[in-house]
């Protein structure tokens, strides 16, 4: 481990960059997947399936060999690639798409998997009051991601055009203005129903979109728990549920959620036409008020109802497994200025 985290041996951050502000949480998680992946440990999988012709969410599990899309590779011939475009995609866009957190790819070049990077603590302040096994985790989504999440889906079935086109015609040709509230706020239904349909039909192509590291503390406490981390991994069907759920409801004005399920409906409708749309464009001009680079925020307690596996009441990874991620002395170089710092920093730097 030259660069001090588990299995990292190639990437386009140096050694120091690791420990940096804003680049350890992604930097970190990585590397505790790749200890996952060579200990032949599965991360959690948050997937969407189909009972009785209805739409669920359903908990299995996944490998990280799987969730890298990296086949029987060794990690010494992987590259971890953070902060930058999955190329495969940039097909779909006039304009440049956005970086993505981590882009895992073989040493050759070749693209393997596009990821969003999430480290998240477990409980929240909210949920951590609550018995233990109601306990959950937060997670604030960026734009990229949705945008990742309509490219990746349509990636995936780009040769049933045609039939893409048809479920979501109806819906999005009768739309005079995208960026219109009142409008927006009258077509989400018909949207959301167009969606759902689309998703009954092709949830099989569902595949990673995000990895959610989470750590585990006791409580409110700046400790870690006992068993403190695991992986979480959500298929682009099953992260699309966090916006689409309730979008079809009565409202004034369009909510976050809504903004990114008309967003979803807009991209997946004009690829089906065309092929190739202008991401960013899309983006910018339905904002509708809002801030552009926050999409929305999905609170521990909504986050346990998606996230129903009994793995998160005893997660994978013991505490002591930080001490096999993280190379000796390396700790030291973190400046501690958020809160998974200070954890890592004050309590682990006493037990090594």
């Amino acid at each position: 481990m030259a660069n001090g985290l588990y299995g990292i041996y190639h990437s386009n951050r140096t050694a120091d960059d690791h420990w940096g502000k804003n680049c350890f949480n992604s930097s970190f998680p990585t590397a505790a997947a790749c200890f996952m992946l060579d200990n032949k440990i599965n991360a959690i999988y948050i997937t969407l399936a189909v009972e009785n012709g209805k739409l669920v969410i359903k908990p299995k599990e996944i490998s990280l060999s799987a969730a890298f899309n990296s086949g029987s590779k060794p990690l010494q011939e992987l590259y971890f690639s953070f902060e930058t475009v999955y190329a495969p995609y940039q097909q779909y866009s006039f304009d440049p798409i956005d970086g993505i957190d981590l882009v895992v790819k073989d040493i050759e070049g070749n693209f393997l998997s596009p990821l969003e990077v999430k480290l998240t603590v477990i409980p929240t302040s909210q949920t951590s009051v609550l018995p233990e096994e109601k306990w959950g985790s937060e997670i604030v989504v960026r734009s990229a991601t949705t945008s990742y999440c309509a490219l990746g889906m349509f990636d995936s079935i780009k040769e049933h055009s045609m039939d893409i086109r048809e479920i979501f015609e109806n819906a999005c040709s009768s739309i005079q203005m995208w960026d219109n509230d009142y409008e927006m706020t009258h077509k989400m239904p018909s949207l959301c129903k167009a969606i759902d349909k689309f998703q009954l039909k092709y949830y099989k192509n569902q595949k990673p979109l995000l990895m959610q590291t989470l750590w585990k503390t006791q409580g409110q406490s700046p400790i870690l728990a006992e068993q403190a981390f695991d992986v979480v991994i959500w298929s682009d069907y099953a992260f699309s549920r966090l916006f689409l759920d309730n979008s079809a409801l009565p409202a004034e004005t369009m909510r976050r959620g809504m903004r990114a399920s008309a967003r979803l409906a807009r991209c997946l409708w004009e690829l089906s036409k065309s092929g190739k749309i202008r991401v960013a464009e899309i983006y910018r001009q339905m904002a509708f008020g809002n801030q552009t680079d926050k999409e929305f925020a999905i609170g521990g307690s909504l986050w346990r109802k998606y996230v129903t596996s009994d793995r998160i009441n005893n997660l994978a990874l013991n505490r002591d497994v930080v001490n096999k991620i993280i190379e000796p002395g390396y700790i030291d170089r973190l400046m501690p200025e958020r809160r998974f710092d200070q954890t890592l920093y004050f309590t682990m730097r006493g037990n090594t």
